[in-house]
């Protein structure tokens, strides 16, 4: 992304009459397919950023069982707090993953052979408009889940104890919501910053 913007960049200086007119921006017929794509993905995006920013996370509840590590009811109080927590992260995971296939696709309509990126832009404002809103989008979210401790904390938690749980023979339904290939994944994607 960031060598199309380098692209962009240069070709921008290159030629300054380039405007983009975000405000009226309507697909064309060539668009269409791409840009109802794209769209379909946004409009999940305030939703989840409105969930993100809304996340409190299960810190009071899993303090006291770690203190309290052989008092049962504790331990299903924050076992119960955190697994809805882990079922909306999963939601945020597949948000971005849905959005990266979209973003690829746009990616590709904006960079293909005959015209160069910024003939695209000019030609097909709509998508480019799409793709600005993508990358606001991508710097809120990645501020949002980076600036709240809560959601590796949570994650933690859950991941701890399902091991605990495995060594010990036990199987919690939750497993089946988030296996451990899928924990993998999103503990990763929690942990690291937009680069």
């Amino acid at each position: 992304m960031g060598n199309l913007l380098k692209v962009l960049t240069r070709e921008i200086e290159n030629y300054p009459h380039f405007f983009l007119d975000f405000e009226n921006a309507q697909p064309t017929e060539g668009e269409r397919e791409i840009w109802n794509q794209i769209s379909a993905v946004l409009q999940d995006s305030e939703s989840i950023l409105a969930d993100l920013q809304a996340y409190k996370g299960a810190g009071p509840e899993i303090r006291d069982a770690i203190q309290n590590p052989n008092d049962i009811q504790l331990q299903e109080k924050a076992w119960n707090a955190v697994c809805p927590l882990v079922v909306r992260l999963k939601r945020f995971y597949e948000f971005s993953i849905r959005l990266e296939k979209a973003l690829q696709s746009l990616l590709e309509s904006l960079t293909s052979p005959p015209y160069t990126p910024t003939q695209h832009l000019e030609r097909e404002q709509a998508l480019a408009k799409e793709f600005a809103e993508i990358l606001h989008f991508t710097l809120r979210f990645d501020e949002l889940k980076m600036r709240n401790p809560a959601i590796q904390n949570d994650f933690s938690y859950y991941r701890r104890t399902i091991s605990r749980n495995r060594i010990n023979n036990m199987h919690l339904d939750i497993e089946n919501e988030v296996n451990n290939e899928m924990a993998n994944r999103m503990s990763l994607f929690y942990a690291e910053a937009l680069e």
